[in-house]
């Protein structure tokens, strides 16, 4: 290792935020060094960016090192951590490597948007497989989560080996494999871990997560208890639980019925790389009107309360050949992520309203975490027995939770690690050594931009006081010609005194021009903004709000 050579961490997302994760780990002198980009992931928007599709990392700070970026490394096929991949790839071009499920889970949504979004060539990895890149070596490494294939990553380097966890949890009894690697963590310690990268998600709940096994006893028994209907709503990504779900739904007579794009995509990859073999074929939506009340089981998207899930849908009574009846169950399979409750409390109360039963993990074990609680994290440490703990992917409560957690459990270092912070791991000490430019991104129809570039600001603006266009014409002698013309989008009808709210902006655009001598009207731009601040000012007396305006006046 040259005096210089140094190992450094660096979270572009998912460090002090829920989602989006994306980490890059950098090795050699800080004007050479050589970069490897662990999972790309995106976050999804709230009610506060109107219009955004998705929300993705700012890789900014990679332009000026793309030419050292060696390769990307998916731990997983969630959207948190390969979400970005395929707007953000075409700017890097660099080798991907991914499980065949992720590859797979890739293909089939470049199929779906029709091709909108560009092929990302992926090389196949699996937990076992090493990848020499650069000064890095990447070993897979098994773990449980919620979702197939799923890995740990063992980077080796010259300054030290480093374990990036990804999402991983302890279950001895998962629905759909594989197990979290105990004897192979334990053979990574031996070796020698300097620094360990962890899931921080439940690092506020204490114990261990249930088992996956508990939860599927759980819904087969509500399942062959139902009288009517069952709809299970969960991510469509958890295909050990659809699996679970699909069985306990024969095991009991019914048929099963899966509605929702996202759902059936990750079915038919996961059938094609053999993960539901053995589990009988579905029914059609046409089907399901011909299928009595008590031999049916639904499996459906919508768990978050998106608004054009099937589960909202249902819930407006909005699909042409699936509705529910009074004494139909719908089980909510998941959590709320964080911001979707009310949402996901509409939902529930338009189902409600049409005599369905709700289910949910507070009524019985219908769900668990596919993240590790406190003491799964102590087994953690246990096996690699690492030098540093570095708490990843998580709000500041989680990380900063972690963090008390690893320090009781006798590590030494554990720093504290935001988005953008630069952490020398070695040589020397563990500190942050300087800040990445990062941030966030948009993804809004078919271009990505920033916050300005997207126009999200003036939109949000536009959300709250609407918009008022006004056209005036000025004749030879700057006199105005027949009536203004005013349009209104997002503003009350009326005003406060009963008036209509158009007249009276149509009468402050009048009086702003006739209010100015002849002689100075031929400012063309300042009478413009005479209209302008006058229909601002007239709505703003008469509404107590600023509309945003947009005057013309032309001349002829």
């Amino acid at each position: 290792m040259a005096k210089q050579d140094e190992l450094v961490f660096l979270p572009l997302g998912g460090v002090g935020e829920i989602g989006m994760n994306l980490a890059l780990y950098g090795y050699g002198p800080p004007e050479h060094r050589q970069w490897i980009m662990v999972d790309c992931g995106v976050t999804f928007p709230g009610p506060d960016l109107p219009g955004v599709d998705l929300v993705l990392p700012d890789i900014r700070f990679l332009a000026s090192e793309r030419k050292n970026l060696k390769a990307i490394i998916i731990t997983h096929a969630h959207e948190d951590h390969y979400g970005a991949l395929a707007d953000l790839w075409p700017g890097l071009n660099v080798p991907v490597y991914a499980s065949g499920f992720t590859a797979g889970l890739l293909e089939a949504k470049r199929n779906f948007e029709k091709a909108r979004i560009g092929e990302v060539p992926v090389t196949p990895f699996k937990a076992g497989d090493t990848i020499n890149v650069g000064p890095f070596s990447i070993e897979g490494v098994a773990v449980n989560h919620s979702i197939p294939e799923p890995m740990s990553l063992m980077i080796r380097t010259p300054a030290g080996n480093v374990i990036h966890t990804g999402d991983w949890k302890i279950d001895h009894e998962p629905s759909l494999g594989p197990l979290t690697d105990e004897t192979r963590f334990r053979q990574l310690g031996d070796e020698g871990v300097l620094a360990l990268m962890c899931d921080s998600t439940n690092a506020l709940r204490d114990g261990v997560s249930p088992s996956e096994k508990d939860v599927s006893e759980s819904l087969r028994k509500i399942i062959e208890d139902a009288e009517g209907r069952v709809a299970i709503t969960t991510f469509s990504s958890n295909v050990g639980r659809i699996r679970t779900v699909a069985e306990a739904a024969e095991a009991a007579g019914r048929e099963v019925l899966l509605l929702g794009s996202s759902l059936k995509r990750v079915v038919d990859v996961a059938q094609d790389i053999g993960l539901m073999e053995g589990v009988k074929p579905f029914i059609s939506e046409e089907e399901y009107g011909y299928t009595p009340r008590d031999k049916v089981v639904v499996i459906l998207t919508g768990s978050q309360g998106e608004a054009r899930a099937a589960l909202a849908k249902l819930s407006r009574d909005e699909m042409r050949n699936v509705a529910f009846a009074a004494g139909d169950i719908v089980v909510f399979s998941s959590r709320a992520i964080p911001g979707n409750e009310k949402a996901i409390q509409d939902i529930k109360n338009g189902l409600v309203e049409q005599g369905v039963h709700i289910i949910t993990d507070t009524e019985a074990l219908v769900h668990v975490s596919g993240h590790p609680r406190r003491n799964e994290l102590q087994r953690m440490y246990e096996w690699t027995r690492p030098k540093v703990v570095v708490p990843v992917h998580g709000e500041a409560t989680h990380l900063t939770a972690h963090k008390e957690l690893a320090e009781q459990s006798g590590i030494a270092i554990v720093p504290r690690v935001r988005n953008g912070d630069i952490l020398r791991l070695a040589p020397g000490p563990v500190e942050v050594i300087g800040e990445a430019p990062h941030g966030r991104i948009y993804k809004d129809g078919m271009l990505i931009g920033d916050f300005d570039e997207m126009g999200i600001g003036e939109r949000k603006k536009l959300s709250y006081v609407g918009h008022v266009a006004v056209s005036v014409v000025l004749d030879a002698r700057y006199d105005i010609v027949g009536d203004p013309d005013l349009v209104s989008i997002g503003l009350p009808v009326y005003d406060d005194e009963g008036d209509e709210m158009e007249d009276t902006l149509f009468d402050a655009a009048i009086s702003a021009i006739e209010s100015i001598p002849r002689a100075r009207r031929k400012d063309i731009d300042m009478l413009q903004e005479a209209v302008r601040r006058a229909i601002r000012a007239a709505a703003n007396q008469s509404w107590g709000k600023k509309p945003v305006v947009t005057a013309f006046v032309t001349k002829v």
